[in-house]
């Protein structure tokens, strides 16, 4: 079985989400009290895992599930193959692992 990524959609206002990807962000892991600052070249879950390394992942490719956290505030950017469109349009989870922030500051429950 090979297994691809999802090309990446435009934001509302039409900008593809490969370069919003690129833009670093912060997020704040609520129950840690930590603010972290996610840049352009990391994924949320690397800069989590440093942070707090218990996090739990497996594939790192957005289709296990493993690493889904839930999303306190801010506008995640969704790059996963698991949740569905409706929990997408929701924001109230996301996979750390390949998804990004489409706002400038995202609030997860880690």
């Amino acid at each position: 079985m090979e297994r691809f990524g999802p090309a990446p959609a435009p934001d509302a206002t039409g900008i593809p989400a490969d370069r919003a990807a690129r833009r670093p962000f912060a997020v704040e892991l609520r129950r840690s009290r930590q603010v972290l600052v996610v840049p352009a070249d990391r994924t949320i879950l690397d800069v989590v895992r440093d942070a707090v390394p218990g996090v739990p992942y497996s594939c790192e490719e957005g289709y296990c599930g493993s690493c889904e956290t839930r999303v306190l505030a801010g506008i995640p950017e969704h790059h996963d193959t698991v949740l569905s469109e409706d929990e997408r349009r929701t924001g109230r989870t996301m996979m750390i692992c390949v998804g990004r922030a489409r706002s400038s500051r995202l609030v997860l429950d880690l």
